[in-house]
């Protein structure tokens, strides 16, 4: 990682061991910081903290003031990255159970609930991703603060991973419009997790896929790459937009094929 990253990643764990305490049994960097090929221009840093409790309405008011001050805070260096954390209850995630529950997320694209005041702006704890989200601390184990992830989390079955995944497809659809690369690239991402079992980068991800899509849907999913990489400047006017959803539409397809296959084995 640059060096910024490595101080913006050293305040996050500040802000964590400053606002939780003793509350916190472990804090872990997931996601393209520890895939294949690292952080990328548009990369975000993603942490998952265990706690041993949940955390009171003025302990999330802090975290939420402390990381809207650092995540994609302007430098004079640049942009700092921005930051997604996720705290869970150690005891409602082990022993495993599905659907899982979260205690706590912050992450940019609730900047605005936050910044009037709305620290919970979630319908509900419950949170099928955090069987994806897990899996990849597990698989990743990278420490920030307390033992490996092992030693804290319990494996997620493969039947609650693809349960998650399909659970995925229908709200991150209807985000196309307003997260339209992000969407492009995680079902890609989903479909190769359904299909090989591995969890890779974004961009490893629309490698995999881009050799299996049909010549249509290709342009979308290279027009997200490139955006995600920063090759080029990225746009999606109303006509990329609408290929966007058929792109989305086909991959679920697929997706949900995979899934069905997977459970039959």
């Amino acid at each position: 990682m640059r060096a910024e990253d490595d101080e913006q990643l050293r305040r996050v764990v500040s802000i964590i061991e400053r606002e939780l305490g003793d509350a916190t049994v472990g804090a872990y960097l997931f996601g393209s910081a520890v895939l294949g090929g690292g952080l990328r221009r548009e990369s975000d840093l993603d942490v998952l903290a265990v706690l041993r409790r949940r955390t009171p309405r003025q302990e999330k008011v802090a975290l939420v003031n402390a990381l809207l001050a650092i995540s994609g805070k302007t430098t004079e260096e640049g942009c700092w990255r921005r930051v997604d954390l996720t705290l869970v209850v150690q005891s409602e995630v082990r022993p495993w159970r599905y659907p899982p529950t979260m205690d706590f997320q912050y992450g940019d694209w609730l900047r605005g609930d936050f910044e009037q005041g709305n620290v919970e702006p979630w319908p509900t704890r419950v949170n099928p991703d955090l069987a994806t989200l897990i899996t990849m601390v597990i698989l990743a184990n990278h420490p920030l603060i307390g033992p490996s992830p092992t030693a804290v989390l319990d494996p997620v079955p493969r039947a609650d991973l693809l349960e998650a995944t399909n659970h995925s497809i229908e709200s991150l659809r209807s985000a196309i419009a307003s997260d339209t690369r992000n969407v492009v690239l995680t079902f890609a991402r989903l479909w190769t997790t359904i299909v090989t079992g591995t969890i890779r980068s974004k961009d490893a991800a629309a490698d995999w896929a881009l050799d299996l899509l049909p010549d249509r849907y290709r342009p979308v999913l290279a027009r997200a790459r490139a955006g995600y990489l920063g090759d080029e400047p990225e746009t999606w006017p109303p006509a990329a937009l609408a290929d966007a959803l058929a792109y989305v539409d086909h991959v679920a397809s697929q997706i949900q094929r995979a899934a069905q296959d997977a459970k039959l084995t």
